[in-house]
């Protein structure tokens, strides 16, 4: 197991270098002038060659580059271009444990709602049960998160008037209802459907079949024995996915008027603000690489027979 974990850990660090590379250079290609965005069109020549000294883009790329990996290593990554003083990793501190909730918020309640759902059309494949398992998960790939989220603003916040509208005033938990549909309508489309498939293909299993005739009950054979074998593929997407939420959050986070990093990524992209720009989506893309990471090393433990082959 740990052989394992060193192998799977390698590998992460060795993508998040390439991610770090590739967010630098294509962040780069960006059009626009950050020193035109900070002091506008009036600004002289004489405060634009002396911001951009101060910024360090009169630098060659390989030596912003360089530059960029010192402050990667030191953890600040980066000084904001529009806040002087204040480094990128602070800015994302103050608004990374709100994403990380909405994100996890709404990986529960795909998790919640498509397991059930999932093991249900499965029990009852070819029924009106099934059918409706089917129908809500067809409706969850269909509806974009742009749709979805005003949808239920209008029908759950403004016409039955059971949450909050977005932009209330401390909104607490009720606030984080819709938001978590909206960006978990998806994920909870793709969970249903492949928990049913993948319970359908260990119902035929012989273990299932002996539990079955030891006279346990059906929902116990579903539960106990059927149900935790299908969880792996499960497990695996849902882990995945969590990473993928932290950049669909962008959306939903502007359309709930949420703070957060997808905000923050807004806001420094309208700005040119590169460091920040850049700071969004390494943390985005490192968490993804974890998140994958602990997923693997969880799938390992699952099946012991992964830690054998790979």
């Amino acid at each position: 197991m740990l052989r394992f974990a060193l192998v799977r850990m390698g590998t992460a660090l060795t993508t998040i270098l390439g991610v770090v590379t590739l967010v630098f250079f294509l962040v780069h290609l960006i059009p626009g002038d950050p020193v035109d965005a900070i002091l506008g069109d009036e600004a002289t020549a004489a405060d634009r060659a002396a911001l951009r000294a101060h910024l360090r883009l009169d630098r060659s790329l390989p030596v912003q580059y360089g530059l960029y990996l010192r402050d990667v290593a030191s953890g600040t990554l980066g000084t904001s271009f529009r806040e002087r003083g204040v480094s990128v990793s602070s800015k994302i501190a103050q608004v990374y444990p709100h994403t990380l909730v909405l994100a996890g918020a709404a990986l529960f309640v795909a998790i919640l709602l498509a397991l059930p759902l999932g093991a249900i059309a499965a029990v009852r494949r070819g029924t009106a049960l099934d059918g409706a398992a089917t129908a809500v998960s067809l409706a969850g790939l269909a509806m974009p998160t742009v749709w979805l989220g005003p949808l239920l603003i209008v029908a759950f916040a403004i016409r039955l008037g059971w949450l909050p509208l977005p932009g209330d005033d401390d909104p607490g938990l009720p606030g984080l209802v819709l938001p978590a549909l909206t960006l978990g309508g998806a994920l909870l489309a793709i969970l249903v459907r492949l928990t049913r498939t993948s319970l359908l293909d260990v119902m035929g299993e012989l273990y299932v079949t002996a539990a079955r005739a030891r006279g346990l009950a059906e929902w116990l054979v579903v539960g106990k024995h059927a149900l935790r074998n299908a969880l792996l593929p499960v497990v695996t997407v849902g882990g995945a996915q969590l990473g993928a939420l932290l950049g669909g959050a962008v959306i939903t986070e502007k359309i709930f008027e949420r703070q957060g990093l997808g905000t923050l990524f807004l806001e420094g992209f309208f700005a040119r603000d590169i460091p920040v720009i850049q700071g969004c989506v390494l943390v985005t893309a490192a968490t993804f690489v974890v998140l994958n990471l602990l997923t693997d090393l969880s799938y390992g433990l699952l099946d012991p027979r992964i830690r054998v082959t790979r």
